[in-house]
Parts: C-alpha cells; structure tokens; sequence
C-alpha cells in the first residue's frame, strides 16, 4: 500500500526555504534536496501559496514564508497539502457476508474518529518553527 508523504516533502520544502534564503531556491535545488522532480515541488508549493502559508512570485526563484515559522502550525501545512483527508482509512471492501467483515469498519469509525482529533490537536501545536530548531539541534549533534 503507497502512503502519502505530502506533509513530510511540504515541511521540508518550507524548512528548506526558511533555512537557506540566501541560497538557490528553485523548484530545480529544492528537488534534489527532497530527492523528488521540480513538477512535484511546484506542485506543493502552489498548494502552500494557495492556503496563504508561502508567497512566491512566477518566474522568480525567490518563495517565502508568508508568516514566521513560529506561526506555521503543522496543522496548517497538513490542511495545505492533505485538505480534509483522514490520517487512518477504513477498508471498505470487507466481505459483507462476514459477520466480522460487515461491521468492523463501523467499530472501527468512532476510534479512528478519536485519534484524528488527537492529532490534530497535536498538530496544532507544533510549529515550523520547532521543527526547524529541532533540525538545527540534529544538525549539530553529528
């Protein structure tokens, strides 16, 4: 099963971006530090520029945080580039002829439900701004 990193290449795409302003900030440099393809990267920051957390101007290598990091919650970033969409997803090509198959999914709804409240909420915590730090401390541990 393929799962989306979206948040994680966004968070660094924003990351990269704050860390390094004096430096190349191409769609082009900014792929081969995500290790993906400049379409993709365009691709995410459009979706970041649309939800008002980047500002960038076409033709112009120079994107910006629309905010200071501090006030960039990953909430924020997962909103941007996830939408609405479920952190947990229930399978729903269960064998309505089982017993288990047919109401499992409808067990699992509330719980799946509760968790995604709790990160959300836990989101709404963590700031780019501590990510950033957090990798600065990283950085200086090697």
């Amino acid at each position: 099963m393929k799962y989306s990193t979206k948040l994680s290449d966004a968070v660094h795409i924003m990351a990269f971006i704050a860390v390094n302003q004096d430096f190349d900030l191409s769609s082009n440099a900014i792929a081969v530090s995500v290790q993906t393809n400049p379409a993709f990267v365009r691709q995410i920051m459009m979706k970041l520029r649309k939800a008002g957390l980047m500002s960038s101007v076409t033709g112009h290598a120079k994107p910006a945080l629309a905010r200071s990091a501090g006030q960039i919650t990953l909430l924020d970033i997962y909103k941007a580039v996830e939408g609405d969409k479920p952190l947990l997803h229930l399978d729903t090509h269960t064998n309505p002829e089982c017993g288990v198959g047919m109401n499992i999914q409808l067990a699992l709804r509330d719980y799946y439900q509760e968790v995604q409240e709790a990160a959300e909420k836990r989101m709404g915590e963590i700031t780019l701004q501590d990510i950033i730090t957090s990798y600065h401390q990283k950085s200086n541990e090697k």
